[in-house]
Formats: C-alpha cells, sequence, structure tokens
C-alpha cells in the first residue's frame, strides 16, 4: 500500500533550504543535493572502514557474519521501501541510512562503552552520532578547498538527531540543526529502519554461529513465531533453516508495513500539512504500534538475554575494552607514539578527544595490531613505528 506524504517530506522550498552546504558546490550534474550526499558518502573512506568492524560478531569469527557496513546496506533497504511507500524523500532516506553507524568504533558496542568510559575519565563523553557528525565536517580530507564531505544541512541534521534529540542547552554547538524542533520524517524512520534491520540479522547470525537455537527462538520470541508457522504449514518438508530464513523475511516484512501505516496514521492524526508543521509535533511521527513495539521489545530483551550477554560474546566484549582501554592510556600518556596528523590536532581538540578520535577509527583488525605492536613496545622498552592510518 502506498501513501502519499510528500508535503511532510523534503521537497520543493524545504528541499531547497536543506540543501545548503557550508562551502559552494558545483550543481551542473543531474543528480539531486541528496543523491551528491550519498555519493560522497559511499566514496568516504570512514564509509569503507565499517567492512572491518563488528556488527555483533567479529568477521574473524566468519565470512558470513554481517559486518557494520552489511548492516548498513541492510538499512538502507528498509529505508528506501519506508521512504518510497510514505511517498517521502527517498534519497534522503538512503542517504541518512548510509552514514547513520559511520561514527562506531571498533568491535561493536563493547568498544563503543569502553571508549566512552575512558573519556569519562577526562569529563568527556563518546557519542557516536556526534563523532559521525565530526568525521563528515573535519576528518574525511578529499577536497582540494575544504576539510569535510561538504554535505548538505539535510543529511547533517538527520546524522545528529535520526535516533535522539539534543538539548540546545547542552550541546550550544549544535544550534544549526533546529535543536527543540523534530527531524522530518526521513531522519526519523532511520532509527526504526536500523532496529528492523537487526533484529533480523542478529537472529540470524545467532543461528549461523549456533549460539541460537531455532525452536528455542521460535517458542519465545511470539513476531517469529507467528511468521515461522504459516512457512512451516505451506512447506512441511523444508528443512528447519530455510523455513527459519522464510520466516526471518516474514517477521521483517511485518515491521516495514507497520511502521508505514503507523506512521501514515499518526500525521493524519496530527493533520500536518508540511516539514514545517512536523517538526512542532510533540514526539516522534515515525514510530511502531504499540502492539509492533511491545513485540519488539520482546525480541530485543530476548536477544540481549540469549546472545548479547552469553558467555562466548562476553569474552570477546572483554578483550574488546581491554585493547581500547590500554591503548588510550597508551596514546594519552605516550602522544608523541600518535601519527603525526592526530598529533597536530591536539592543541585545538584537547589530548584525550584526539587519541578518541584516533582509535574510533580503527577497523577491528587494526587495532589489534595497534594492541600487539603497543604491547611489545612495553615489553622491550622500543618505540613503536607511527603508523598512518
Amino acid at each position: 500500500m502506498a501513501y502519499n506524504l510528500h508535503a511532510c517530506g523534503v521537497f520543493g522550498d524545504d528541499e531547497r533550504n536543506l540543501s545548503i552546504r557550508e562551502f559552494p558546490a558545483p550543481s551542473s550534474d543531474d543528480r539531486t543535493a541528496f543523491e551528491r550526499d550519498r555519493d560522497r558518502i559511499i566514496q568516504a573512506r570512514a564509509f569503507r572502514r565499517l567492512a572491518g568492524k563488528t556488527q555483533v560478531f567479529t568477521s574473524r569469527a566468519s565470512d558470513h557474519f554481517r559486518s557494520r557496513l552489511t548492516h548498513t546496506i541492510e538499512v538502507a533497504q528498509v529505508a528506501r521501501h519506508v521512504a518510497s511507500a510514505l511517498g517521502l524523500n527517498v534519497d534522503l532516506a538512503e542517504t541518512l541510512a548510509l552514514v547513520h553507524d559511520i561514527g562506531h568504533p571498533p568491535f561493536g558496542h563493547a568498544g563503543e562503552r569502553a571508549l566512552d568510559n575512558c573519556l569519562q575519565r577526562h569529563g568527556l563523553r563518546f557519542d557516536h552520532n556526534l563523532h559521525a557528525l565530526r568525521i563528515v565536517e573535519r576528518f574525511e580530507q578529499r577536497y582540494a578547498g575544504h576539510r569535510g564531505l561538504n554535505l548538505t544541512l539535510a543529511s547533517r541534521e538527520g546524522i545528529v538527531k535520526h535516533s535522539r534529540d539534543y538539548s540546545a542547552k547542552e550541546h550550544p554547538e549544535l544550534a544549526e540543526y533546529f535543536l527543540g524542533q523534530r527531524p522530518p520524517i526521513e531522519a526519523q524512520l532511520i532509527d526504526l529502519a536500523d532496529e528492523i534491520a537487526y533484529l533480523t540479522a542478529d537472529l540470524d547470525d545467532g543461528v549461523e554461529s549456533g549460539l541460537l537455537d531455532i525452536g528455542h527462538i521460535r517458542d519465545h520470541v511470539h513476531i517469529l513465531r507467528r511468521s515461522y508457522v504459516p512457512v512451516e504449514r505451506a512447506h512441511p518438508e523444508a528443512e528447519d533453516k530455510y523455513i527459519f530464513h522464510d520466516a526471518l523475511q516474514a517477521m521483517q516484512k511485518t515491521l516495514i508495513l507497520d511502521l508505514i501505516q503507523t506512521t501514515a496514521a499518526n500525521v493524519a492524526k496530527s493533520g500536518a500539512q508540511s516539514l514545517a508543521d512536523i517538526r512542532q509535533i510533540d514526539g516522534r511521527v515515525a514510530v511502531f504500534s504499540p502492539e509492533a513495539e511491545a513485540e519488539r521489545l520482546e525480541e530485543k530483551r530476548y536477544l540481549y538475554d540469549t546472545l548479547y550477554t552469553c558467555p562466548a560474546l562476553e569474552l570477546e566484549h572483554t578483550k574488546a575494552e581491554e585493547v581500547v582501554n590500554e591503548l588510550f592510556e597508551y596514546w594519552v600518556n605516550e602522544p608523541e607514539e600518535l601519527p603525526e596528523s592526530y598529533f597536530e590536532e591536539v592543541e585545538t581538540e584537547g589530548l584525550a578527544r584526539v587519541v578518541a578520535d584516533y582509535i574510533a577509527g580503527m577497523t577491528d583488525n587494526f587495532i589489534l595490531l595497534q594492541y600487539a605492536e603497543v604491547r611489545r613496545r612495553i615489553r622491550s622498552g622500543r618505540v613503536v613505528s607511527k603508523s598512518h592510518h
């Protein structure tokens, strides 16, 4: 079913106003401003490094497990589907989906938690949304005339606000991003597209890993069971793994359809006729229905209890936290061992933030190589060779 929320999306005058870039850029080709943002993100080094960053399982365990990059592609698929069905700006939705995880450090949420703990000892915090903004505004250096990717205002607002709202009092540096107002629906739907993608993928990877059992999932995750039973009846002779795969796809479609229908209903109920109206609504319009939200929470709790905190992954998380902590303390105490390009930032950004920036940009393999080298240096007293990662 298709809906027409075109008037409430980023089109027309809103698109022109939100297509502003910090630096002038040629506009002679036939791409939209958001298609150009998408292409700049895809060509960014930070985007490519997502291939080497953990989603749930490290890529060292199996070539078939999702990385941050493959997860991101799956989120983009969902975001395009939802935006298209609602009559929204598909180019902007896809762009925001592709960039939504670009600020994540190595080792998944364990690495992010460890880096945040390190920074808290220096009175700072690590926020992957704000780090993503720093990446696209400062760290990506691809153009002769300026630092950063020079993305549109809409893309930068979506990077900041797709999953949460920031207060102007706590973050005055974000004033240009319409703090105190809701983001466009295209940005609002990204966090839910992310949820849909990883809830499906994590069950899949969990079974692939041998840590989750299909029968146990079916007995404890209601939305999966509702999807599983019809497939099993239609294909009684099929192997469980194929029935499970079809059930996962059906579950994903159920969540996508619910998000589309609920968002459309919320916009209609609000009476919104424009993006300006959407911005003033108290709360977000892109949400699941109460029923789907309850099932989502049930599945998320199941994954947390049976997969994310299982002994095998907890061991990996402990190792990840150890690596991040030791490297952070090493470079804080030995700043001259940082690459020159980072060392030059210390005066303006502060040492702790620069060290965190360096670590956050690493892939899983690269940080482990650095860890091994630093450990050898500590044992032998030799100076570690500087990297230009």
